[in-house]
């Protein structure tokens, strides 16, 4: 019996290896071993394009430098206050009683001499009565006392009366004129205590302040008024204690801030030893040299001071870095590019900027852009700032 003759299937199942596909995967291998080779030196070792040395650790990062440099800089500080009476006068009647009249008002301005209140004199001028009445009755016992003691005077000398009448008549002549002379100073203080029932200003100046009403009753040295005299005016400030470490001088410039072409010049005449509890400030008073008509009392003032030259380095604040906790920036060798921390003493936190008063050389190069991603001993490429 014969069968029929068939064509041998073709291997599709799954797991079987198709003899087309052999090529291709040594192919595959072939080129990825080319690759690696290229890679590599002609000692095996991987290649770096960004440093060919073989003793290259790291990539070098690009920063930017700057070339330290020391100028002699002048600084100054502005400070905000106001204008205030060096001399503020509480203005009080010296003798009590009901006040009958008010002349001026807080924000008057007078004269010296010039009349402020008055009050109802009735008990003064009683007492200046009686006392002109105790004068007039001294008087006329001193004007007995004398006639007595003439009379005695004579009659001792004829030998009429005895010395013993003569001492009396003496004594009480003496006595007499005592009296007299008590009376009158009596009657000085009465006529004074009559004039101290009208309140007068002892010097020009602003009224800043009352306190009494007509028909109210006062006190001798109650407050009446409050009298800011014209004599000097003072730039007040209140300052932060760190403003003493620098000052080394006390002028001042004062200027108003609604009009800064309003200008005088000061000098610092009182510092207050205590430190403001709320606030930490220190109260400054500057005393204001010709102050100008434009600038009155309770005027809001500009004061600036200038700060002697000093040798000093300014960074941008990008170069702040830290070693510790202490400022500090990244120097740059020049001759390896390799960088380190460097330790400074900033003498000032600016806008933008910061002052450093030690730990940098004139000419050392400083990494003032990409400090962030920097570590000791890391070679960089810079390129120097315009103008370092």
């Amino acid at each position: 019996m014969q069968f029929p003759y068939r064509a041998p299937a073709a291997n599709t199942g799954a797991g079987v290896r198709s003899p087309a596909r052999r090529p291709t995967a040594a192919l595959i291998c072939i080129f990825a071993l080319s690759g690696l080779l290229a890679a590599c030196d002609g000692q095996g070792t991987p290649k770096d394009a960004s440093h060919p040395t073989p003793d290259a650790g790291r990539p070098a990062f690009v920063v930017r430098a700057t070339a330290v440099a020391v100028t002699n800089r002048t600084t100054s500080v502005s400070l905000t206050g106001d204008v205030e009476a060096k001399v503020l006068t509480q203005l009080s009647f010296r003798v009590g009683g009901r006040v009958t009249e008010r002349l001026v008002d807080v924000g008057a301005h007078v004269a010296a001499g010039d009349l402020l209140a008055r009050i109802d004199p009735t008990e003064q001028q009683a007492e200046l009565d009686a006392a002109t009445a105790a004068v007039s009755a001294a008087e006329s016992r001193l004007r007995v006392a004398n006639a007595n003691f003439q009379r005695q005077s004579t009659l001792l000398a004829k030998g009429y009366t005895t010395r013993a009448a003569y001492d009396q008549a003496t004594e009480t002549a003496g006595a007499a004129e005592s009296a007299l002379e008590t009376a009158r100073a009596q009657l000085g203080t009465a006529r004074d205590a009559l004039g101290y029932a009208e309140l007068r200003a002892r010097a020009a100046g602003v009224i800043t302040a009352r306190t009494i009403e007509v028909g109210q009753v006062v006190q001798p040295a109650q407050p009446a008024f409050t009298l800011a005299e014209d004599d000097t005016r003072d730039a007040v400030f209140d300052v932060y204690e760190t403003f003493f470490h620098n000052s080394d001088t006390d002028r001042i410039r004062v200027s108003l801030v609604s009009d800064p072409k309003v200008v005088a010049d000061g000098r610092v005449r009182e510092v207050s030893p205590v430190i403001d509890a709320t606030t930490g400030t220190v109260r400054v008073k500057v005393a204001i040299d010709a102050p100008p008509e434009a600038m009155p009392l309770g005027s809001p003032v500009t004061g600036t001071v200038m700060w002697k030259a000093k040798p000093r380095i300014v960074l941008p604040w990008s170069a702040l870095a830290s070693d510790g906790g202490d400022p500090a920036v990244w120097r740059i060798d020049p001759k390896t590019h390799a960088v380190s921390l460097a330790k400074v003493v900033v003498d000032a936190f600016e806008t933008g900027s910061i002052v450093i008063s030690s730990g940098l050389a004139p000419g050392d190069l400083v990494v003032v852009d990409g400090a962030k991603r920097l570590s000791t001993g890391q070679t960089v490429d810079y390129t120097l700032e315009s103008g370092s």
